[in-house]
């Protein structure tokens, strides 16, 4: 077996300063990516060179390229200083459950009316946890669950995701928007086969409730996609219902809050069972802090029971 001859060990703050100028290929831009002089970041990658043996960038007087064994060994470079910030993150969860940072990827449909909720419990029971929210779409929030930007989802489900773990938290029925003089305002008992003639207003294309309300209109029996106007948000949907534009479907959480904008509007509710969906936690599978989240999924059920839901 041939012995391999090896040199000084290089050091993270080496890797790091690697691994900016591989990104940014610019040494001024890399430096300030990772708060570095440019002559300590520019030391640090020759002295990384020396220690690995090999030239990892082709420097010119106009820019900075990677040598083919740049492009080689960046790969590794990042993968090593990823794993080092798992080290430490999975260091800082074991030494203090509920402290430092905490990204909650929540969607659109739900941030707006839980929260406040969410937000009140964390303040009063975690008080030490620094909670970050992202209100994205769902896709957005699975690719950064993924990646490793985002810790926690707060979003519907089931999502049938490989490597992602849900926490169920509660369901909510969908109730029925219409306008004043809307013959099925102010019902109850609304058989969902009344959705097949209805001019439904959706939500744009790329948010998980535009895509329920199309599952429960297909359930209803209805097979063609009854859209004539979207709309990028619940609040310009119910504005729509109340000109007159349609109807539309709201689940129970958001009924309070958006509906309380105009006085040109009624609610209709279903039959049971009434079209319902399921709000969950999602985490990736194995994620070090995973009992603080089944922890925190716990307490968010409690704190839900004030709302119109049916908690889990």
């Amino acid at each position: 077996m041939r012995a391999i001859h090896r040199g000084k060990q290089p050091s993270l703050a080496q890797l790091r300063a690697f691994a900016a100028v591989a990104d940014h290929l610019h040494f001024r831009d890399a430096a300030a990516a990772i708060g570095m002089s440019q002559p300590a970041l520019s030391g640090a990658v020759s002295a990384l060179e020396e220690a690995l043996g090999v030239q990892l960038l082709e420097r010119t007087t106009r820019k900075v390229l990677l040598s083919p064994a740049g492009e080689r060994l960046a790969v590794r470079a990042k993968a090593v200083l990823d794993e080092v910030e798992a080290l430490l993150e999975e260091a800082d969860a074991v030494k203090a459950p509920f402290t430092g940072a905490l990204r909650l990827g929540v969607i659109p449909t739900v941030a707006p009316y839980l929260l406040p909720t969410v937000l009140t419990l964390v303040h009063e029971k975690y008080p030490d946890l620094d909670l970050q929210v992202h209100e994205e779409q769902t896709s957005s929030l699975l690719e950064g669950l993924s990646a490793g930007r985002l810790d926690l989802l707060l979003l519907a489900v089931p999502l049938g995701v490989p490597g992602v773990v849900e926490l169920p938290l509660f369901d909510e029925d969908f109730v029925l928007v219409t306008p004043l003089d809307h013959w099925l305002g102010g019902r109850e008992g609304i058989p969902r086969e009344a959705l097949r003639e209805l001019n439904l207003l959706l939500l744009d294309e790329g948010h998980c409730l535009r895509d329920q309300a199309l599952d429960i209109c297909r359930e209803a029996g209805r097979d063609d996609a009854p859209v004539t106007t979207t709309a990028a948000g619940l609040s310009t949907l119910v504005q729509l219902v109340a000109g007159g534009l349609g109807v539309t479907l709201l689940p129970r959480t958001a009924v309070r809050v958006e509906t309380s904008r105009s006085s040109q509007l009624l609610t209709g509710y279903f039959a049971d069972p009434a079209p319902t969906r399921r709000v969950a936690f999602a985490m990736r599978a194995g994620a070090a802090r995973a009992a603080e989240y089944e922890e925190l999924a716990r307490a968010l059920r409690e704190a839900v029971r004030a709302l119109p839901v049916r908690v889990l």
